[in-house]
């Protein structure tokens, strides 16, 4: 790979850059979470209207994320990442202005589509800006950045909310996603001249052209692979998201103070990362796929019933003790990253042909969103129902079981 795609003629890795504009694409996924109690007081939020402001971001991504991996080298790979940020920023610009649940409803819909922008070209652009033997370590790195943003929101907004309120926390990440989008802009290769050096031959050049948009997506969906990897990212996803955004509310429910409250919410989401980092490298060293998928689900599950179950043996019916609860939950975390690490791998390897595997991964992006979109809202209905959240463990533990049986398919198709 030639020089110019290894490495920018300026001193920021262009990799590194790409992989913090994703960062500042994920902190607007993680800014509502700390946000929830404020709105509930300023705009007369509701629980259920809580779990629809949590998922709605990834409403695009549910219904376009197919579309979007198909299309991602037509529209440019950078161009769609600097697209994505000015989405993101405009949004929470207005976001800020937001008086009534309605506005900032259909303004997470529209970060959400700027999200996808963001987030669906960036492994590709990071394959074509380092070196072979860079990649599995930066295609790392990338996975780990929703965890890393969910983290840094959590931590840092209840502080800027605290001291300037939840209008500052939207107006200045909207700031900050401009700045990135700038720093991309300038750090990143113009997509023409990425292409250029892309296509080394004739022969890859027609190769391409035989190989349809159609044909792509037919293969694709025709193949169990690619089912199964999507699959399992949306049990994945959906109880991790629903688990971390409401943390700060139980928190703040259960009488917890809010600097107290964010170290702890971001504490979880942080870990996450280790998870994502620590399955590449036991996949390099030979552990198979299918038994971190059955460890991270099997945390998970455990992890949320010793959370959030009421223990009739306990005096008073009530939960574990605190300490443990939040050892349990760091625990569906950590150990639950290996969850998408292991996706993402078996994605590549899954997909029907060297041609789709961008669309494999968007395949598998959108049923990540669409899980992401129904555990938050499934999650606070059942807790408005039964007047709290000690049943949370049922609607993730049945994802937990889904998960497993989708495991040993995984495992059978990987042999095949």
């Amino acid at each position: 790979m030639s020089a110019v795609l290894m490495r920018s003629t300026r001193d920021v890795d262009p990799a590194l850059v790409v992989i913090l504009a994703g960062v500042s694409a994920a902190l607007h996924v993680g800014k509502l979470s700390p946000a929830l109690p404020v709105l509930r007081d300023a705009l007369g939020v509701t629980l259920l209207q809580a779990g629809f402001l949590l998922s709605l971001v990834q409403l695009a991504g549910m219904t376009l994320g197919l579309a979007v991996g198909l299309a991602a080298d037509g529209l440019g790979l950078k161009r769609s990442m600097l697209a994505g940020l000015l989405v993101l920023a405009l949004a929470s610009l207005l976001g800020g202005w937001a008086r009534d649940p309605q506005t900032l409803l259909l303004l997470r819909a529209v970060e959400g589509f700027g999200f996808l922008l963001v987030s669906m070209p960036a492994p590709s652009l990071i394959r074509h800006l380092v070196s072979a033997r860079r990649m599995s370590a930066m295609l790392g790195w990338w996975g780990a950045y929703m965890p890393l943003g969910t983290a840094s929101a959590l931590l840092c907004g209840p502080l800027v909310i605290t001291w300037a309120g939840w209008q500052a926390w939207w107006w200045g990440l909207a700031v900050l996603t401009l700045i990135m989008g700038l720093w991309l802009w300038r750090v990143v290769p113009p997509d023409q001249v990425r292409a250029a050096s892309q296509v080394a031959s004739a022969a890859a050049t027609q190769a391409e052209r035989a190989s349809s948009w159609l044909h792509r997506l037919q293969q694709t969906l025709r193949s169990r692979g690619p089912w199964l990897v999507a699959l399992s990212f949306a049990m994945y996803s959906s109880q991790w998201l629903a688990v971390i955004g409401f943390l700060p509310t139980i928190y703040a429910q259960a009488g917890v103070t809010a600097g107290t409250t964010a170290v702890l919410t971001a504490l979880v989401a942080a870990v996450n990362m280790v998870g994502n980092i620590a399955s590449g490298r036991l996949l390099t060293r030979g552990v198979r796929p299918q038994t971190l998928l059955y460890v991270g689900f099997g945390v998970m599950g455990l992890g949320t019933l010793a959370a959030f179950m009421t223990w009739p043996l306990l005096p008073g019916g009530v939960g574990a003790p605190a300490p443990l609860r939040f050892v349990a939950v760091l625990l569906f975390s950590m150990l639950g990253g290996m969850i998408p690490g292991t996706l993402f791998s078996m994605a590549v390897h899954l997909a029907p042909s060297e041609r789709t595997v961008s669309t494999t991964v968007g395949w598998m992006q959108q049923l990540s969103s669409l899980g992401q979109f129904a555990g938050p809202p499934l999650v606070a209905w059942v807790a408005a129902g039964v007047g709290g959240w000690q049943w949370t463990w049922v609607v993730t533990g049945l994802c937990s079981l889904v998960g497993i049986a989708l495991a040993t398919r995984l495992g059978r198709e990987a042999y095949r």
